[in-house]
């Protein structure tokens, strides 16, 4: 699994002119997912989001996370995560998961998410156009892979 990670002091996904996610300060999480993925994976991804110390302290330092903030997560699927731009101009997918598969590991890792925050994540609806609004907070922009654990 990819992820990109924002925090925002807002953030919301719209599909169709309907507002199907919103948030207030927290972290939106782009996902992407691949064939090899798992619930390690996601396990391992839920666990370092919810506590990444990606929020200032009182002395202005990054060293509180969501969970310290009492923030929230929106949750978005973006299968262009694993785009391969080796060869020519035309961005290759072929590592992306196929769409039955990526669903199911959507929803599970959305729903650890919401387990470790304590409470429930705002998500986008997996296969939709969607359109993303975020006001990115700094900015902070993490991104992290769970084959390369660094």
């Amino acid at each position: 699994m990819r992820v990109v990670i924002q925090r925002v002091t807002g953030a919301s996904v719209t599909v169709e002119n309907d507002v199907v996610g919103t948030i207030g300060a927290g972290l939106l999480v782009l996902v992407g997912i691949e064939e090899a993925d798992d619930a390690t994976d996601a396990g391992w991804l839920s666990t370092k989001i919810v506590n990444l110390r990606l929020f200032a302290d009182d002395a202005g330092v990054m060293n509180r996370s969501v969970l310290d903030i009492g923030g929230d997560i929106l949750v978005v699927s973006q299968f262009t995560l694993h785009a391969s731009t080796r060869k020519g101009n035309r961005p290759s997918y072929i590592r992306a998961a196929r769409p039955d598969m990526a669903r199911q590991a959507y929803d599970s890792f959305a729903d650890r998410l919401a387990a470790d925050l304590g409470k429930p994540v705002a998500r986008g609806i997996f296969g939709a156009d969607m359109k993303v609004a975020l006001l990115n907070d700094g900015p902070v922009t993490i991104l992290i892979d769970s084959k390369n654990r660094e």
